[in-house]
């Protein structure tokens, strides 16, 4: 997992890319947690575990907005 920050000056873009499980979310809510606005742009993830979509369906109801989500990905969390 590999994750690139970067900002337009009022909103954060997390892009995360490969693979992600649930052991790199405490890394991931780390990132969040020392952030203002920020956006997870999913375009770049592989493959998830069920950790995962639940931690990102849980940030996109705090207001996280998840960018590019692969369809495999929003159609799990929809699902969970």
């Amino acid at each position: 997992m590999r994750i690139d920050t970067t900002t337009n000056g009022i909103v954060v873009t997390l892009r995360l890319s490969g693979r992600i499980t649930s052991e790199h979310i405490d890394h991931v809510t780390k990132e969040i947690g020392a952030r203002g606005a920020i956006v997870l742009d999913l375009a770049e993830v592989t493959l998830v575990d069920v950790e995962v979509v639940r931690f990102l369906k849980f940030a996109e109801r705090q207001g996280l907005e998840l960018r590019n989500c692969p369809p495999f990905i929003r159609e799990w969390i929809a699902r969970e």
